[in-house]
């Protein structure tokens, strides 16, 4: 089944970024990665001397691309999996509206390498370093490398009323904290579906041509394609947070994203994952994110 409000797996596209990934130390990258524009694109910190947070690749053609930095762009993404709240929790907490009641849930941090369960309640939520217009496309694909009919999944008018601007700093939730649901739930809509497949595309003005509506939008085959050929013909090299997966959701993280007003620092969380791909920096980019099933 393709992804929606009711029936979805969502990721937290945590940051989109312009610039360069710089080694921690000396070329070695057991010490880690800082993708430094990432986090030098937000608002100063206010704590001296605090480390920056440090990657890992997780594909093998990293290092050697780092030697040449200038010419790329970057897309984090972020996997936010729901559980029900305990007494002992102190990150912030979704209020999720199901029936006549309301569960206090808490966000935690995914690697982009895990499996994950039918049934899992999701959130995305979006950050660029860089001024452009977002947009999801959702599809399903299954064991024989077949995929479903693409969906525009974001933007929707039902979502910050159709604004994907995005710009430094700048979190955007997916859905937002105010949707009823609020959250996404991952379906199998065949026994021989074994992911839900994103493409991201970030661009530096809006797409023409597209009609969005309060539900997600079914787009043509050949659209799509012609998208991901001109955009998205390079394959990204993958960083992964380190110490990030399964931390809780954060206060700054929250209110960042329920009003937009407030901007993330360079002292809050920065994104779980972080693609970088070979294009200029303000070109268009497209990547794809794979959200897996665990095996039955």
């Amino acid at each position: 089944m393709r992804l929606h409000q009711q029936v979805f797996i969502g990721i937290v596209l945590a940051t989109v970024s312009f610039g360069n990934v710089g080694l921690a130390a000396s070329g070695s990258t057991e010490r880690g990665i800082v993708p430094e524009d990432v986090i030098d694109a937000r608002p100063s910190a206010t704590t001296k001397g605090q480390a920056k947070p440090k990657y890992r690749p997780i594909n093998p053609a990293v290092v050697a691309s780092l030697r040449h930095p200038s010419a790329a762009s970057e897309l984090g993404v972020t996997i936010w999996r729901l559980r029900p709240a305990v007494a002992a929790d102190r990150g912030a907490r979704i209020l999720v509206q199901e029936s006549n009641e309301t569960t206090e849930l808490i966000p935690e941090r995914v690697s982009s390498t895990s499996r994950l369960n039918a049934g899992d309640r999701v959130r995305l939520t979006l950050e660029s370093p860089a001024h452009g217009y977002l947009y999801v496309i959702d599809r399903e694909r299954y064991a024989s490398g077949e995929r479903g009919t693409p969906y525009l999944i974001f933007p929707t008018t039902r979502t910050r009323n159709g604004n994907n601007k995005v710009m430094g700093g700048k979190l955007i939730d997916i859905p937002a904290q105010s949707d009823r649901p609020n959250f996404f739930t991952l379906r199998r809509s065949r026994p021989d579906q074994v992911e839900e497949e994103l493409t991201v595309l970030l661009t530096p003005e809006p797409i023409e041509g597209i009609a969005i509506g309060p539900k997600a939008l079914a787009l043509s085959e050949a659209q799509v394609a012609t998208w991901e050929k001109q955009w998205g013909s390079t394959k990204p090299e993958t960083f992964e947070l380190i110490g990030g997966a399964g931390k809780a959701w954060t206060q700054a993280e929250q209110v960042a994203a329920a009003d937009g007003a407030r901007l993330l620092t360079q002292d809050d969380p920065p994104p779980q994952t972080v693609y970088r791909v070979a294009v200029k920096p303000g070109a268009p980019l497209a990547v794809e994110v794979h959200l897996r099933y665990k095996p039955r």
